[in-house]
């Protein structure tokens, strides 16, 4: 492999980012694909995730906020500044590490990500040729008509935002009920079935509204396919791999060299 793929999770917050990404790079690993993983979220309080590059390790959230007599938010807002100017020491981190992918972890407060000019330099200098953002439908939100809509436009503007081919993601599907799962599924593979769904949802006056909000997101971004995974579980990796790599390989994806988990 020539260049290495970089993957940005990203999602609301709850979503499971950081569980899928120490779950996708277990599977990646399993099927002889090594992998790199880094933390982009200054404020983590993870126990269980030990990235291969940590933000941390130059800017934490709890130091901005003692430093700069600053509130949780503000202090958001100040390490997502403060991040951008360290983004090359990471980068030069991250290049000591033999990986054919690299999967970073973005910050749980999606809008930090997804809205600052800071988060766009930090994507450009990790990026290469070879890019893709994974955006992660939470099923709390997903499962009704009107909380999948608001999700797709989400994604939309992520996409739009940092100009880089997109997958859906449909995070935690373990919790739904088989029934529930393919509605949604549905929803994804048919924009009619959704419109309609939303329709039937949302009372009389906002239906044109509705509507209007569907034209937009044909505009946008055209129907995604949207691929059920669980960390639970351990099942739709080996989807979520051929996805991304259909992206960044410009093709069909490589048969995996050993099952994983998915079988």
């Amino acid at each position: 492999m020539d260049e290495r793929g970089t993957i940005y999770f990203t999602g609301t917050a709850g979503a499971g980012k950081t569980s899928l990404v120490q779950a996708y790079r277990e599977w990646l690993d399993q099927n002889g694909h090594p992998a790199a993983t880094v933390n982009l979220d200054p404020g983590t309080e993870s126990t269980t995730f030990d990235p291969d590059v940590d933000i941390r390790d130059w800017v934490r959230l709890s130091e901005v906020m003692q430093e700069h007599s600053l509130g949780p938010n503000g202090a958001q807002v100040a390490a997502a500044d403060l991040i951008a100017l360290k983004i090359f020491e990471v980068r030069q981190s991250l290049d000591g590490f033999r990986a054919d992918y690299v999967l970073v972890d973005t910050p749980g407060q999606f809008e930090l990500f997804a809205f600052r000019e800071a988060s766009k330099a930090i994507v450009d200098a990790l990026s290469g040729d070879r890019s893709v953002l994974a955006f992660l439908f939470d099923p709390a939100l997903a499962r009704t008509p009107s909380g999948y809509v608001a999700l797709q436009m989400l994604a939309a503007t992520v996409e739009f935002r940092f100009r880089l081919p997109i997958v859906h993601v449909l995070s935690k599907a373990d919790v739904l009920g088989p029934a529930q799962l393919q509605e949604i599924l549905g929803w994804g593979d048919d924009p009619m079935h959704l419109e309609s769904a939303v329709q039937q949802e949302l009372p009389t006056p906002d239906v044109q509204l509705s509507t209007e909000m569907f034209r937009v997101l044909e505009t946008m971004a055209p129907q995604s396919t949207l691929l059920p995974t669980s960390t639970v579980e351990s099942t739709g990796l080996d989807a979520l791999y051929e996805a991304t790599e259909r992206i960044l390989g410009g093709g069909e994806a490589e048969e995996s060299s050993e099952p994983g988990p998915d079988g």
